[in-house]
């Protein structure tokens, strides 16, 4: 029977997985427990899908546990969230006590296990204050943040800085979405599951199939942005950018794909407004998905002749890499983790007005031949750089590094 790891050589290569076995040998029977507030939705919940198993197999005994709460929670960390990401939002002392509390209650259910792990890996701002909720742990703790907190609204990174700094290490995407903390920094980007329902090959007639439900004509170009209906993705501004082309390719289709997560609040009143924006085209589709739509969302993407991820904002954009891997050359806001995939005139293009967005959709549409060659070097790209063995590699290299206590570890894995 084909192992996880075995399944990824046929991807990564037999060297990559080779040298994850030789890494992972001082590590084995280590607990590593991965704490975050959602199983479903979001990119931080796909990795972990696949990073905690692989852990797994490498004989990791690894965890990953979930924070849970009320309406009001989330309202207070999807707060967090745009205000991390430049926009000043106040947050009430009533909504940071709801945050407080809520931590606190997980914190009792969680902290035997938190307090006896060897590494604890807090994803984002929801689980931030665990960290003092468990004051006999005897592990290495990490707070990894996945988004751009480069120019945070100052009085909400204030108050979130205090848990933060107790940490023994943060992890970011890049080196310029960062603080200046008083502990040791990691860069690691994320990456894509290759062998996931999201991303595997798909036979053409499934493909065509999901397009004929929702209406799509696969004779006539289409434009696609997958991603939450959130502002930071400006889903508004992509419907620009498709007008905008389509004075110049009548034929165009937009399709803007996508769901909530369980700890967005925000989402269907951004889904309204992009439904309002809609009008009466038909040839706009708007597709609200559940979380589970892998499968029809791998299928868009590779239907699509165009990807788009025009944000204004972004940590990183795993859907950017989703669109590289299916040989589509993409184009992305000039911004945050999006630069460090879209390498511009290679592997797609950076943009920051719907009017650049409309220019490159033209140009790749009436240059077929460049738009596959992009397309090509764009999924070579994610190969190389952006696979799920190289963040579990890195991941495993951040482990030795914090078990400094047994040296013998760090030098037979670099021998």
């Amino acid at each position: 029977m084909t192992t996880l790891l075995e399944s990824y050589a046929a991807v990564a290569g037999e060297g990559v997985v080779n040298h994850l076995c030789r890494l992972s040998a001082p590590l084995k029977g280590m607990q590593v427990v991965h704490v975050n507030s959602t199983r479903i939705g979001g990119g931080v919940a796909e990795i972990l899908t696949k990073l905690v198993p692989l852990k797994r197999e490498l004989g990791i005994d690894a965890r990953w546990e979930v924070i849970t709460g009320e309406a009001d929670f989330y309202r207070c960390t999807k707060s967090f969230h745009n205000a991390l990401q430049g926009s000043p939002v106040n947050v009430s002392n009533a909504l940071f006590r709801v945050f407080e509390e809520t931590n606190a209650r997980n914190a009792e259910r969680l902290r035997p296990i938190l307090e006896e792990a060897d590494v604890v890996f807090i994803h984002d701002p929801q689980p931030v204050p665990l960290l003092k909720l468990c004051p006999n742990r005897k592990g290495k703790w990490v707070w990894r943040c996945h988004i751009d907190i480069s120019h945070p609204y100052r009085p909400v990174w204030k108050r979130l800085r205090n848990f933060v700094s107790a940490y023994d290490a943060s992890v970011f995407s890049l080196a310029a979405f960062s603080q200046s903390l008083p502990h040791p920094q990691y860069l690691i980007a994320p990456s894509i599951d290759p062998l996931s329902e999201k991303n595997i090959e798909l036979p053409a007639a499934e493909i065509k199939a999901v397009c004929d439900r929702f209406g799509l004509d696969t004779d006539r170009p289409i434009m696609l942005q997958v991603s939450r209906f959130d502002r930071f993705k400006d889903p508004l501004g992509v419907i620009q950018s498709y007008r905008l082309a389509k004075t110049f390719v009548p034929t165009l289709q937009l399709v803007l794909a996508g769901g909530g997560a369980t700890d967005d609040p925000e989402g269907e009143t951004v889904l309204e407004e992009v439904r309002a924006a809609r009008a009466d085209d038909p040839d706009i589709h708007i597709l609200a998905l559940p979380a589970d739509a892998h499968r029809t969302i791998n299928a868009l993407q590779r239907a699509a002749d165009i990807v788009l991820q025009k944000s204004i904002k972004e940590g990183f954009g795993l859907t950017v890499t989703e669109g590289m891997w299916k040989g589509k050359p993409v184009i992305g806001g000039d911004t945050g983790g999006i630069r460090l995939q879209v390498i511009n005139h290679h592997t797609g293009f950076l943009v920051n007005t719907p009017e650049g967005a409309a220019l490159r959709t033209r140009y790749l549409l009436q240059h077929r031949d460049k738009l596959q060659e992009m397309g090509q070097k764009a999924r070579e790209f994610v190969r190389e750089n952006f696979l799920v063995t190289r963040q579990l590699r890195e991941n495993l290299a951040l482990m030795l590094v914090l078990d400094r206590q047994n040296e013998d570890r760090i030098q037979l894995s670099v021998g």
